[in-house]
Order: C-alpha cells, then structure tokens, then sequence
C-alpha cells in the first residue's frame, strides 16, 4: 500500500511536470530570448532559483508556509483573518501538490534554459517569411517553432520523467514523506525502508522498479511518442 501511494506521488509530479512547469518554462524562454530590453536580467532572475539548492529553498518555503510565524500568516493576520491557513504541509496529497509547486517553482528557470536553446535554433527568416504571408503570432508559434522544437521537448520529457520517478530531496526537506508516508515518493520510501527500517531486499526491489520503470518510459518517449518520421 505504501508503494503504491508513493507511485501515486509520482504521477502527481509528472503531472505538475507536463501541466505546470512545461508551459510555464516554455512560456519563460519566449520572453527572455524575444527582442525587448532587459531579458538578461529576468532570465538570471528566472533562474536564481535553481542557483539556491534544493536544501535552502525547501527550507524558505517551509518557513514561508508554517501557519505560525510564515510570511502567509503574517499577510492573514494583517487582515484580522487569524488561523486562516492551516498547516498545508501536513495535509494528505495537499502537502504533495505543495511539494510540487515548489519544486516547479525552482526549476522553472532550469528548463528555461532547455526551450530558450531550442528557441534561439530556429532562424528568423522562418518566422518572417510567414509573418509577410499573414500568418498571425500563435500560428506562427504553433506551425513554426512547436514543430522546430521537438527535440527540446523530447529532452524535457525524458528528464522530467526520470526526475519526478526519483524525488527526493525536495520532499525529505520539506516533508520527510510525512505525515504517515502519505507524501512519500518512491526515492523516499526507498531510503526508509532501507535505511531506518533495514528492510534491504523491499529498499533493493523498489530501487529496480524504478530503474525499469525509467528505462522503459524513456525508450516509450524515444521511440514511440517522439519518434522520427521522414
């Protein structure tokens, strides 16, 4: 039962992954690499978070969310609305999405950098051949550069899979998989039962899963969903 909890958890990131973080990165590395001043400077901010490490902003988001003396409560209570916010981080699959939407916050700016790559590879004749033809700014987008884009979104793809399949360090930080596991992922179960619990062979049967797991979603995306056609 715990595993399969924690493969729900896991399923959670990747969808934070593909929903959330995906759209927002590429949405990022439109604005930094488009032809308007101070890009440089919102693209050293988008990325100051991954810049951090996973310790210290798991620990600042912690602070900011505990429902006693967080940067929340604080903005409730100059409100007069005290006791408002209840502690999300011990909330059953609240805490996860939580979890999620920090960690989507940190490496926003890291998978950024994946799109703006991929963004500044397609040449400008392209997009100006078909802006005298007519074609609008989100055809242009969808026709043009999501289809130039492929690889960017294959390796995407394949490392956000393989990261939600082994986080950990984000949840031990801010959660240690609790309250009662219910926040645990595979990688945190993995080291409990291991390493706390010295239950070895269900810590090494876990560490498999994952490993085939991995190996598998990632030949599926290679090979199936992002496979190359003439």
């Amino acid at each position: 039962k715990l595993f399969w909890n924690a493969m729900l958890n896991s399923v959670y990131f990747m969808i934070g992954g593909f929903v959330i973080l995906m759209p927002l990165s590429f949405g990022l590395a439109m604005l930094v690499t488009a032809k308007i001043k101070g890009t440089g400077f919102f693209r050293t901010c988008y990325f100051l978070p991954n810049m951090l490490g996973t310790t210290a902003v798991a620990l600042m988001w912690t602070f900011m969310l505990n429902p006693n003396f967080g940067i929340f409560n604080t903005i409730e209570n100059i409100f007069g609305l005290h006791g408002t916010i209840p502690d999300v981080l011990t909330i059953k699959t609240v805490n996860v999405w939580i979890v999620i939407l920090v960690n989507e916050w940190m490496y926003a700016g890291y998978n950024m950098l994946i799109f703006a790559a991929g963004l500044v590879a397609i040449p400008d004749e392209l997009n100006e051949a078909a802006a005298l033809d007519g074609a609008t700014g989100w055809q242009r987008v969808r026709y043009i550069t999501l289809p130039l884009m492929k690889n960017s979104f294959k390796v995407f793809s394949i490392l956000c899979i393989t990261g939600c399949l082994k986080a950990f360090d984000i949840v031990w930080a801010m959660t240690n998989g609790g309250p009662m596991d219910s926040s645990a992922t595979p990688a945190v179960l993995l080291y409990t039962q291991g390493f706390q619990y010295k239950l070895m062979g269900r810590s090494g049967s876990i560490s498999i899963i994952l490993l085939v797991l991995g190996l598998i979603l990632s030949l599926l995306l290679n090979n199936v969903i992002f496979k190359e056609r003439d």
